[in-house]
C-alpha cells in the first residue's frame, strides 16, 4: 500500500541568517506564493519529485510548508531521519549586508527540497502523520 506521510516545518526563517549570511525578509516570498506551484524536491534535484506542497505561507516566523511526501525513495529517506529543508530561488531584491551575504527582500520561489543539511540549519520538518489529509 502506497500511503504517503504528511509533513510540515519552516522552509525559511525571517531574520535569521542562514550559513551563507543571507537574511531573508517577511514578504520576500508574497508574490511567489499568489503565483504557486512551487514543487517539493528531493536535495534541490530537477525532476526528482518527492510529493506535493498542499500549503505554503508566510506567518510570522517564515515559510510555512506542508505537504505529502509520495515517493517511495523520499519516505525512505524521511524514515532514515532526513528531517531538512531547503528553498531554492532567485533573489529579485536584495542588499548587501555588512557581516556578509544578503538582506532578501524579494525572491522568485523556485522549489521546496527535502534535504539533508539545509542552508538554513533551523529550516526543519517533522512529520505529522502517515496518509493523512492534507489541509
Amino acid at each position: 500500500m502506497n500511503r504517503a506521510v504528511l509533513i510540515e516545518g519552516y522552509a525559511a526563517l525571517f531574520g535569521a541568517p542562514d550559513l551563507s549570511g543571507d537574511v531573508v525578509r517577511a514578504g520576500a516570498f508574497a508574490r511567489s506564493l499568489r503565483r504557486g506551484g512551487v514543487p517539493m524536491l528531493m536535495q534541490h534535484k530537477s525532476g526528482a519529485l518527492a510529493g506535493r506542497w498542499t500549503r505554503l505561507t508566510e506567518d510570522g516566523r517564515g515559510l510555512f510548508v506542508r505537504g505529502l511526501v509520495e515517493a517511495d525513495g523520499s519516505k525512505a529517506m524521511l524514515n532514515a531521519g532526513l528531517n531538512g529543508l531547503s528553498i531554492g530561488f532567485r533573489a529579485r531584491l536584495w542588499r548587501p549586508r555588512a557581516e556578509g551575504g544578503r538582506e532578501l527582500i524579494d525572491v522568485d520561489l523556485v522549489e521546496v527540497s527535502l534535504v539533508g543539511q539545509p542552508m538554513q540549519p533551523r529550516a526543519r520538518f517533522s512529520t505529522v502523520g502517515g496518509a493523512a489529509r492534507a489541509a
